[in-house]
C-alpha cells in the first residue's frame, strides 16, 4: 500500500504536537526581566521538547522516504511511535512547572525510552517488510546510535531520582546525536 496517507497523517499529529507545547507557554503578567525568571524551567523544557520533536520528524520522514511501500504492520507501528510523541507535550509541561523535580525529569525520560523503543519498532517492521538487503536495512545496519540512546534513557530515568540535571544532561546528549538527519539513511537515498 501507499505510505502517503502515512506521512500525511503522522505530518499533522507531529504539527499538533507542537502546536500543544507552544500553547502551554503562557506569557508572563509582569513586564519587567524578572517576571520571566519563572517562566525559563518552562521555556527550556519546550525547547528540549521541540528539538525531540523535530528529530523525530526529520528521522521519520527520512525513514519512510527509503522505503516504496507499507503494510497494515507499519500502520500500527507508526500508531505507537505517535502516541508516545503526543505525551511528549504533557511530560513536557509537566517537567517545567515543576522546575525539573525528580519524578517529572524520570517520567520525561519515560516518554522518550518508549518513543525510542517505538520508532526502533517501526524502522525494524520496515526493514523485515522490505527486506534486510535493502536501502533501509542496508542503511540501519545493526543501529548503533539508536541503541546507545535506548541505553542513555534507561540510565537517565532512574538516575533522576538522585541527580535530576545529570538525566536533563543525557537528553541533551542524546539531542545532540540526532540532531542532523540519520547520514545513512540520506546516503542510501542519495545513491
Amino acid at each position: 500500500m501507499s505510505k502517503g496517507r502515512l506521512e500525511a497523517f503522522s505530518d499533522g499529529v507531529i504539527a499538533i504536537i507542537i502546536t500543544i507545547m507552544v500553547l502551554d507557554l503562557h506569557a508572563p503578567h509582569d513586564v519587567s526581566l524578572a517576571g520571566i525568571r519563572p517562566l525559563i524551567p518552562t521555556f527550556l523544557s519546550y525547547v528540549l521538547s521541540f528539538v525531540f520533536v523535530g528529530i523525530y520528524w526529520n528521522n521519520h520522514h527520512h525513514l519512510l522516504h527509503a522505503v516504496q511501500k507499507i503494510n497494515g504492520r507499519t500502520l500500527w507501528a507508526n500508531l505507537h511511535l505517535l502516541f508516545w510523541m503526543s505525551l511528549i507535550p504533557f511530560a513536557t509541561g509537566w517537567m517545567g512547572e515543576n522546575h525539573f523535580a525528580p519524578i517529572t525529569v524520570a517520567a520525561y525520560g519515560v516518554v522518550l525510552l518508549m518513543a525510542g523503543v517505538a520508532f526502533t519498532i517501526l524502522s525494524w517492521g520496515l526493514i523485515k517488510y522490505h527486506g534486510r538487503d535493502s536501502p533501509l536495512g542496508v542503511a540501519i545496519g545493526t543501529d548503533h546510535k539508536g541503541k546507545l540512546s535506548l541505553a542513555s534513557y534507561a540510565v537517565a530515568i532512574p538516575l533522576a531520582f538522585v541527580n535530576p540535571r545529570v538525566s536533563l544532561a543525557i537528553y541533551v546528549f542524546v539531542a545532540a546525536m540526532w540532531l542532523l538527519p540519520d547520514p545513512r539513511i540520506e546516503r542510501v537515498i542519495a545513491e
